[in-house]
């Protein structure tokens, strides 16, 4: 396709009183639209909606529809440095509606425990079934655990690693890595986000990607492919990011 398009654009709305508050994130765009799972690309889309309640300093429940928290990427594109999507973040899922514990266990520790709907289900789950998820952080470090139990095209058991490292003060190296499996199928792959500020208003950043699929029943190869996605990211005064991006993939088969 050429052309211009509008990807997507989203309104937050947020309330906060004492140690309860809730956030309402509505989207619209082809890409809001493709994360929703819903064909209509003009109107308003939910994204999100969720009630929290501050338990205590370390303890926050949080109620309704929220973004995942498996994967490096977001559905936002604003707050992702690379503006396309990795393979891995577009394989979802995208969004849980359930309940979600985070606890503070130290000043490096974190620990969230959740109870959703199985995978993507955004509105009322009807099979009776649920998902759980949990993660645990260290000092910018997350181990992301999720399973359903498959059914009703349910995403099955991911492990998820996301992370990064400062390697100096210009200079960031993000991680992604993961393995899905659904019964015998299922993806994997990993992902590094090497960026370079070259100055206050501009950075440079790779995403090179390896995505690949199992399956226990297929003898023959799977496609697999490796991309590379190289964006630039100007800011004008904090209020604009232009981004230029060049993105190349590379299938096993055709």
């Amino acid at each position: 396709q050429t052309g211009f398009a509008l990807g997507m654009g989203n309104i937050i709305a947020s309330y906060e009183s004492g140690k309860v508050g809730a956030v309402l994130d509505l989207v619209t765009g082809p890409r809001g639209a493709g994360a929703t799972f819903s064909n209509d690309i003009v109107d308003g889309i939910v994204n999100q909606a969720y009630a929290y309640w501050n338990v205590s300093e370390s303890t926050t429940l949080t109620f309704g529809r929220f973004n995942t928290f498996l994967g490096y990427e977001v559905i936002a594109p604003a707050a992702n440095f690379n503006y396309s999507t990795s393979y891995l973040f577009s394989s979802g899922p995208f969004s849980h509606v359930g309940l979600k514990a985070d606890f503070a266990l130290s000043d490096d520790f974190s620990l969230m425990l959740a109870v959703m709907n199985p995978w993507d289900t955004n509105n009322t789950s009807t099979t009776g079934e649920y998902s759980f998820g949990a993660q645990l952080g260290y000092k910018g470090q997350f181990l992301n655990l999720y399973y359903d139990s498959g059914n009703y095209g349910g995403l099955g058991f991911e492990v998820d690693y996301t992370g990064g490292f400062d390697v100096s003060d210009d200079f960031f190296l993000g991680i992604n890595a993961a393995y899905n499996d659904n019964d015998g199928s299922g993806f994997y792959g990993a992902a590094l986000y090497p960026q370079l500020a070259t100055s206050d208003d501009f950075s440079i950043g790779l995403r090179a990607e390896y995505y690949g699929l199992h399956d226990k029943d297929i003898d023959d190869d799977l496609p697999s492919v490796f991309a590379a996605t190289l964006t630039g990211s100007y800011t004008v005064e904090s209020n604009l990011i232009i981004k230029p991006e060049i993105r190349l993939d590379s299938w096993s088969n055709n």
